[in-house]
């Protein structure tokens, strides 16, 4: 009984108090079964590694790093810090006005380190304009990243030699770009797979609700990599969905598992286990990566305004290059010269990306006028006369620019 059906009765509790009583018994009966019931339903969270680092059995996924060796993780460690590294310096030329945006994985870095390091060669990635992580795991050179968003190129890169696209910036549709690749897959007999990342954000949209019925409907070898970072921008997850994010996978009639987005050994694991479904046949799988956004949705954006400091700090808690520390620490799996020499290795890599952005040439500011209609316009001649005499203003007193 509802409490919607128990109130329209209320009036007949004039007839006597044992209806009346009846009915709110029935009510408080049907609430805490269904308290227990959500309380049943908490979302199970694959984790191998805990927040201090210590090695935790996983009966379903254990096998599928079985095999992972001391030298192997130390390798993980060092994808996530110099990943970390060229994010804080391409967040550092933002500010310095050498890049026009920048989108910080800060934080994510677990999550899209071990799903990198999960795919085959010739596995294709369909990315948002935050898989930084991934992108490096791909072979991309950062700079080229950097490029993309001081607008002196359109991408920075071939996908089809790193099997890697090009960042999407309109937010879900590139997984109906993965969805398609992925049935094109099936049409050409390869046992390849394919990765579509998004976040929570874009979960809401149609496009991805689209990609999900299709993927389904024609069993496409994708795997779907929802980074939950908890924030849509300044929409919590909360407000987006009324039940955990991979549990929609139901709806469509394939798998979702969440892994815990800050363990890069858990999300090798469950990535390796998505990819070896999609490339048996058994169709696409939804991954939602439980992580956090440490820092701003953009550096356009200003989170301190829609997010508390103590929220931080909890996460801060679980932070995934730390955490990978730890375990290696306590495993004698790594030694201070090897923490040493990284930290050198950084510093250089850093160095590389801020040199080679400042000999970036500048974009052409009236690019932006071209290329849009085929023929001439006389709304895009007007806006480019109005752009054109903004520029003039900044004249100095001799004329120059």
């Amino acid at each position: 009984m509802t409490v919607e059906s128990t109130a329209a009765r209320t009036p007949r509790r004039s007839a006597g108090n044992k209806a009346g009583t009846t009915g709110t018994k029935r009510t408080t009966s049907t609430t805490k079964k269904a308290a227990g019931a959500a309380k049943s339903a908490e979302p199970a969270l694959v984790q191998l590694l805990t927040p201090e680092g210590k090695r935790v059995k996983n009966a379903e996924f254990d096998k599928y790093v079985a095999d992972i060796t001391a030298e192997d993780l130390r390798g993980l460690y060092r994808d996530m810090v110099l990943t970390r590294r060229f994010d804080a310096e391409a967040t550092a030329l933002q500010r310095q006005g050498e890049l026009g945006l920048w989108a910080s994985l800060l934080g994510q870095e677990a999550a899209q380190i071990g799903s990198g390091r999960a795919l085959r060669d010739d596995d294709y990635v369909f990315p948002t304009y935050r898989e930084h992580g991934v992108a490096w795991c791909r072979g991309v050179d950062p700079t080229n990243l950097l490029g993309m968003f001081r607008g002196v190129n359109n991408g920075g890169w071939d996908p089809n030699g790193n099997n890697f696209h090009l960042y999407t910036i309109v937010i879900g549709s590139q997984a109906l770009h993965a969805t398609g690749y992925a049935m094109g897959i099936t049409k050409d007999g390869a046992d390849s797979a394919v990765i579509a990342y998004f976040g929570d954000g874009a979960s809401s949209q149609g496009d991805v609700a689209e990609a999900f019925t299709f993927s389904a409907v024609y069993n496409a070898p994708v795997v779907f990599f929802c980074q939950n970072n908890q924030w849509a921008i300044s929409e919590p997850t909360e407000k987006q969905s009324r039940v955990p994010l991979y549990q929609r996978a139901q709806g469509y009639g394939f798998p979702g598992v969440r892994v815990d987005g800050n363990d890069v050994l858990a999300n090798l694991a469950v990535t390796k286990w998505a990819l070896e479904r999609a490339r048996a046949g058994e169709g696409p799988t939804l991954v939602e990566a439980f992580t956090y956004r440490m820092g701003a949705h953009t550096t356009s954006d200003d989170p301190t305004r829609y997010r508390t400091d103590d929220e931080r700090l909890a996460w801060e808690a679980k932070d995934p290059i730390l955490r990978l520390r730890r375990h290696l620490e306590a495993a004698n799996h790594a030694d201070e010269g090897f923490f040493a020499e990284l930290e050198t290795e950084s510093e250089a890599l850093g160095k590389r990306v801020r040199e080679a952005v400042r000999a970036m040439p500048d974009p052409d500011h009236f690019a932006i006028f071209e290329n849009v209609y085929a023929d001439g316009h006389a709304l895009v001649d007007e806006e480019r006369a109005q752009f054109a005499a903004y520029q003039d203003s900044f004249a100095d007193e001799d004329g120059g620019k």
